[in-house]
């Protein structure tokens, strides 16, 4: 392809409303366009590496068995509701109706779509397992899309569904999919963790994100370099701490503490760590009110209270249920004289003759023990993982990364199953639910997550199996007719073995096409001068390397296919 035969604009200033790397780079580099709030058009080269994408996963779902098909964008409320979703989904989901009142929404998942599809056919043991995948537009209406196609209200994502007669068979559909994305990861030429994570809005008992290591990644992750555990820290599961083998020796006094709220105020005005201080949180938890307890220099994580007190709804109490419940505004609970259930994190254990809150406004109880000044009906971990805290599976200390979430696998079980009445008729007759699994990834997300994890100051370095174009062959010199007809040949020898190519052939100065080679970031750049030329040679260049290497040009297209392939990651 040549430039001048190209649409790639390209831009030299950062875009104002961009806020992470991904989101400016795409922009100024000539990938995507905005429309409107989180919706977005590809031009050319952002297109081809959108199709990289699909091309690396539609290779390896097929290989892994699974079928592909396409399902509508727009879903009739009916099987939202069969599902019980269509009230509970929330304004994520864009309803509106038809032209006859009938009540429809954007697809943002397609559980339902997929359920009402095979329902009706798979009726038999005999024709399991099945996995059907798609690669769909999707559509949810964030509050605030923000940071490009990471963050985008309408996006691209294959989703895939597996059908199984049983448990053990879901198993093993969930564990090929989980080695599927290994491979389609690690295709993509990424640093990735899969890691466990909540299931979310999709439900189901087990699921996997796979992340994508990167600093400016919006997850955190912690992973253990022992025994190789990996989970966000909202699930990462910590190593409990005994109880303290002795009780504390402190008297309990109580302190006046003025308009001291938060941890910071309470330990400065007292002179204390924040180590030394429990925080009491009250919970609504299934509309119950409930006392969490925590050290201080540690959050509070409402996925591990849900489950560590088997819970379906957990929310933080609004403060007037507080004050109901305390005595006093929020800022100043304990525990000492609550007469509601009283869970404690399991560092709380280990802690004597510490801070709370006295119940009442403006005022903190000191040198107070559990125990002896209250009970604790459970010590259970419900805190926020952080870096060096000690592994739940083997004790060590936990290695914190940030990253972003590219792919997410789902074991099902019969949540979606179960209440659409999707059911198959077993060896001895009887009607069974299908026992599903659900796979996604985000197609358009991925080309963020490519920038994020590969870029320099001068643009993006994108991994040889995504780029746009393998080979981008600049001339310089551009009135030297050799130069240009040298370049010319190039690209034409090296399209004609395969390789993808981009011939720069605008009447441009060096230094502007170098500076839009390096924003596009094509792996390899091939410059052809008249200086070069003369000793019959060509500069090689790898994009984000310092090093340039002079080749022959008769050795050119071999040298420069030897090494294509040496960058694409094997199959």
């Amino acid at each position: 392809m040549r430039y001048t035969q190209s649409y790639l604009p390209t831009r030299k200033e950062d875009p104002a409303d961009a806020e992470v790397i991904s989101h400016k780079l795409l922009l100024r580099g000539g990938f995507i366009r905005q429309v409107g709030a989180g919706i977005y058009s590809f031009l050319p080269l952002g297109w081809r590496v959108v199709r990289k994408v699909e091309q690396i996963v539609r290779q390896e779902m097929d290989r892994a068995g699974a079928q592909e098909v396409m399902l509508p964008a727009v879903q009739p409320a009916s099987l939202w509701e069969e599902s019980g979703r269509w009230t509970k989904y929330g304004p994520e989901l864009l309803r509106f109706n038809d032209r006859k009142g009938n009540p429809y929404c954007l697809g943002p998942t397609h559980e339902e779509v997929i359920i009402g599809l095979v329902r009706d056919e798979l009726r038999s043991y005999k024709q399991l397992p099945v996995i059907l995948y798609q690669i769909q537009v999707k559509f949810r209406d964030e509050v605030r899309p923000r940071a490009g196609l990471m963050r985008a209200r309408e996006f691209t994502m294959k989703d895939a569904y597996s059908f199984d007669r049983d448990e053990a068979g879901a198993i093993e559909s969930y564990r090929r999919m989980f080695d599927t994305y290994n491979r389609i990861f690690a295709r993509c030429g990424f640093t990735f963790r899969p890691v466990e994570a909540d299931t979310g809005s999709i439900g189901g008992s087990m699921s996997h994100e796979f992340q994508v290591l990167a600093d400016t990644g919006e997850d955190a992750i912690v992973s253990c370099p022992a025994c190789s555990y990996t989970a966000n820290v909202e699930l990462a599961q910590l190593a409990g701490v005994p109880p303290r083998p002795t009780s504390g020796t402190a008297e309990r006094t109580r302190v006046e503490t003025p308009r001291m709220r938060t941890v910071e105020q309470v330990t400065g005005f007292l002179g204390v760590g924040a180590d030394r201080l429990v925080k009491t949180l009250i919970y609504m938890v299934d509309e119950q009110p409930v006392a969490i307890l925590v050290r201080g220099d540690t959050e509070a994580n409402e996925i591990k209270i849900k489950r560590a007190l088997d819970a379906v709804e957990v929310r933080m109490a609004e403060e007037e249920e507080v004050i109901k419940v305390t005595s006093a505004p929020v800022g100043f609970a304990g525990p000492v004289g609550l007469t509601i259930p009283i869970h404690a994190d399991s560092l709380v254990a280990a802690m004597t003759d510490f801070v709370v809150g006295a119940n009442e406004e403006d005022a903190h109880l000191t040198g107070c023990n559990w125990g002896r000044d209250f009970q604790v009906d459970s010590f259970v971990d419900v805190r926020m993982a952080r870096p060096g805290d000690p592994c739940g599976r083997c004790g060590a200390a936990f290695e914190g990364y940030k990253g972003i979430e590219v792919g997410h696998v789902f074991y099902l079980g019969t949540r979606y199953s179960g209440p659409m009445k999707a059911t198959f008729l077993d060896a001895d007759g009887e009607a069974r639910p299908f026992v599903m699994g659900c796979y996604g990834i985000g197609i358009t997300r991925i080309v963020s997550a490519a920038i994020e994890q590969n870029h320099d100051e001068r643009g993006i370095i994108w991994p040889m199996a995504l780029a746009p174009y393998q080979v981008l062959v600049l001339p310089v010199q551009y009135q030297d007719e050799a130069v240009l007809a040298a370049a010319g040949q190039l690209h034409d020898e090296l399209e004609a073995v395969g390789i993808e190519v981009l011939l720069d052939d605008r009447d441009e100065r060096p230094g502007f096409k170098f500076n839009d080679a390096d924003l596009i970031g094509i792996p390899l750049r091939v410059t052809v001068s008249t200086r070069g030329l003369k000793a019959d040679q060509v500069e090689i260049k790898l994009r984000g390397s310092d090093q340039a290497e002079m080749v022959p040009l008769r050795q050119a297209v071999s040298e420069i296919g030897e090494r294509v392939r040496r960058m694409m990651p094997d199959r």
